[in-house]
């Protein structure tokens, strides 16, 4: 066996916690097509093959046109049962024992279905899949950028409502596209979300500069930064991550294939862990890109140079900046530390 197949049979059964996942983003060519087999007014294609050339994108606009046809695909609460614990049977396979999974609760309302039979939805998913695979999963709400206001309002409410609130809700964040939509103006939004105990994990530097990372930290008071790509570029604010603990979720291979980064090997993973950031590898949105979490920890282990250790210590950093609680964070870093000493055991 050679070092590289060695490496990817210790990721295969390396327990780990993911928290850059996006729920749509998540639907593999086989829950896609059975959604657009049940909705055939949709361009998505029905056919798992013709999806890899759908999910080919040429840029990060056109991923977002396609992400949003997806989208269009999830119209009732069964949609939305159905493809939340598929994303957990897909998780569980890949040993992840604890997911933040981000959900964009606007984009179903807002397509008319019933915001409390969202929430009955996902939560029924959640704790089957807890039942059934041992996958805990949480929520993060994020708002749609590319929406605005409006839907930063209604996230916001369904996000901080208790009539409403889901119980495995534990963070509030802001995605879609960077460019033209400026961090600052979600600020109140935010203010909300944290004071009614949500933590902040906005995206941040994926498509835009550093100041875009720094808007994040300034005015949503982001406690992790999804992505962060960019955030090389300014030595001052890789300073400020790494003093202030603050982590950054990276998934590389998202960069490529939105072409926020030309190839992997200049992907600057290298540079951030260099200068002392907590690092989390994660698979964002994973089928769309073709790849998964352990592909993700594979091309880590390239990028960085790394062993079974150095792997271990990735998976930890995870769950040691995931918002599950310490009990579980304990149990999950000692199952590590316990696969890790017998794969390693002469």
């Amino acid at each position: 066996m050679t070092t590289t197949d060695h490496l990817h049979a210790f990721i295969a059964d390396l327990p780990k916690a993911e928290l850059h996942v996006h729920h749509v983003g998540s639907a593999s060519p086989r829950i896609v097509s059975e959604l657009a087999a049940r909705h055939p007014d949709s361009k998505v294609p029905t056919d798992p093959e013709a999806l890899v050339d759908y999910f080919t994108f040429t840029d990060f606009a056109h991923f977002i046109d396609v992400y949003l046809s997806v989208v269009d695909l999830i119209r009732t609460p069964e949609d939305v049962r159905l493809l939340t614990y598929e994303v957990a049977r897909d998780l569980a396979r890949q040993q992840v024992r604890y997911a933040e999974l981000t959900i964009t609760p606007f984009s179903s309302t807002r397509r008319g279905i019933d915001e409390r039979a969202f929430m009955e939805a996902i939560e029924d998913a959640r704790k089957a899949a807890e039942s059934e695979f041992g996958t805990v999963l949480r929520w993060c709400f994020d708002i749609p950028g590319e929406a605005g206001l409006e839907a930063a309002e209604e996230t916001t409410r369904l996000a901080t409502d208790d009539r409403l609130r889901p119980e495995g809700l534990v963070s509030f964040g802001l995605g879609g596209p960077e460019i033209g939509v400026p961090r600052p103006q979600f600020k109140p939004y935010f203010d909300r979300a944290i004071a009614a105990g949500l933590h902040s994990v906005p995206h941040a530097g994926e498509t835009t500069g550093p100041e875009t990372v720094w808007d994040a930290l300034t005015h949503l008071r982001a406690e992790r930064i999804g992505h962060g790509t960019n955030s090389f570029q300014d030595p001052a604010l890789l300073t400020h991550l790494a003093e202030h603990r603050i982590p950054l979720e990276v998934c590389p291979t998202s960069n490529i294939a939105t072409r926020a980064v030309r190839t992997l090997d200049e992907h600057p993973i290298k540079e951030f862990v260099k200068a002392g950031i907590v690092v989390t590898i994660n698979s964002d949105d994973p089928p769309m890109f073709g790849t998964d979490l352990n592909s993700e920890y594979a091309v880590a282990a390239r990028l960085l140079n790394l062993d079974e250790q150095g792997l271990a210590g990735l998976a930890k950093n995870a769950v040691d900046v995931s918002f599950l609680d310490e009990p579980g964070k304990a149990r999950i870093k000692d199952e590590i530390d316990r696969y890790t000493a017998t794969w390693l055991a002469p």
